[in-house]
């Protein structure tokens, strides 16, 4: 059983999953900072600040300035705000992966058109049946 799964590790699929799992987590980092930094406060820009986080409903007793402040409180929260700005921030974050995806997927196939081009093949001089004739057609001129 040991060895079962030594030979199920070594398997080059299960090597490739871990290193795509890792680069994945790597990636992931790249992209928030991306979103979160650069993209988000842009947006933020041409919709003057928009901010849906605070936009909740107490499902209990009181009133709170704030989500964090009910949820402090221990009062049941209906945080529709930061959901809503989970799902807008999930859509930023596919496109800017698709963006990439697509990006990479151009420089591949870029990578791989040069490879399948063929370099131009030297003209290649005459063979040795046409050498041969001219020798055999430079001798018979001079008799």
């Amino acid at each position: 059983m040991i060895q079962e799964f030594k030979d199920f590790i070594a398997k080059g699929n299960v090597m490739d999953m871990a290193v795509g799992i890792i680069i994945g987590a790597a990636f992931t980092a790249i992209v928030t900072s991306l979103v979160g930094d650069l993209i988000n406060p842009i947006i933020a820009l041409f919709t003057g600040g928009i901010d849906f986080s605070g936009w909740f409903y107490v499902l209990g007793e009181g009133s709170f300035a704030s989500v964090e402040a009910a949820v402090e409180a221990g009062v049941p929260v209906f945080a529709i705000g930061k959901f809503l700005m989970a799902v807008i921030n999930f859509m930023i974050v596919a496109f800017v992966v698709f963006i990439l995806v697509k990006m990479v997927n151009r420089i591949k196939e870029a990578a791989e058109r040069d490879e399948e081009t063929p370099a131009e093949e030297a003209p290649s001089g005459p063979s040795e049946l046409e050498v041969l004739l001219e020798i055999r057609d430079a001798l018979k001129a001079q008799d």
